[in-house]
């Protein structure tokens, strides 16, 4: 019986060693080397998320060039005349909005551990922008067609109903997948490295490893006043004088 209980508590211990065990992985699960939080979702690497960024932008812009709506109008000369608003004309605030999504795209490849958040959270505010922008024309394009018809034909009367294309629908989209893209980035972005440090100064400090020479040490050949030089404008004064230059070398 006491061979059966120790056999019993051995195991009890080896149960909770092993609990313990796996608890202090799940517990570990998200931290990195040094103890920093690694990221979570798709876009834990930093290019990922950048071309992700840049890519959505650009496809915004790209559904801001076609024709969003069309209709037509009569004039004293010509009894129709067809008119196409682009996306750029019935909401010019797509394409700046499309062109933040871009930049601050660019701005995640060689933004700091601050600069990041900043940038995501100016990426994800361009893109419900442009919903919003897209949303309005979709929901009055009365306003867009109005106005173009003023801009082609110099009238404002419609004499057909308006036609709303299917790229302010692309727009919508691409602006609350520009929102999501943020998000996701903002999810993986503690996983992301410091940025490189090229670009720091030359002259600064060394390492441990070594020390910088000595200014004062380090003998100049500029330098008059050095043993052995001579300024160029003494001995020439010494030439005019008869005096050989060379004597007190």
């Amino acid at each position: 019986m006491a061979r059966t209980s120790t056999t019993d508590g051995q195991a009890d211990m080896d149960d909770d060693r092993a609990r313990a065990a796996h608890d202090g992985i799940h517990d570990g699960a998200h931290e990195g080397d040094g103890g920093r939080p690694l990221g979570r979702g798709p876009l834990r690497a930093r290019s990922r998320a950048v071309w992700s960024v840049v890519a959505v932008g650009g496809l915004t812009l790209a559904t801001a060039s076609p024709t969003w709506v069309s209709t037509t109008v009569s004039t004293a000369l010509e009894p129709t005349v067809d008119v196409a608003v682009t996306g750029t004309t019935a909401a010019p605030a797509v394409g700046a909005a499309a062109l933040v999504v871009v930049a601050g795209g660019v701005a995640l490849a060689i933004a700091g551990r601050v600069a990041r958040w900043v940038a995501l959270v100016v990426v994800a505010l361009a893109g419900a922008l442009a919903t919003a922008s897209a949303a309005a024309v979709l929901l009055d394009p009365l306003p867009a067609a109005t106005s173009g018809a003023s801009a082609t034909a110099g009238v404002t009367d419609l004499t057909s109903p308006v036609s709303v294309a299917v790229w302010p629908w692309l727009t919508a989209v691409l602006g609350v997948a520009a929102v999501l893209v943020a998000a996701l980035a903002a999810a993986g972005a503690p996983a992301w490295g410091a940025t490189s440090g090229r670009h720091e100064r030359a002259d600064a400090a060394p390492g441990a490893g070594g020390s910088a020479p000595s200014a004062e040490a380090t003998p100049s050949g500029d330098d008059p006043d050095a043993p052995g030089q001579h300024d160029p404008h003494d001995a020439w004064d010494a030439l005019s004088r008869g005096t050989d230059p060379s004597a007190d070398r």
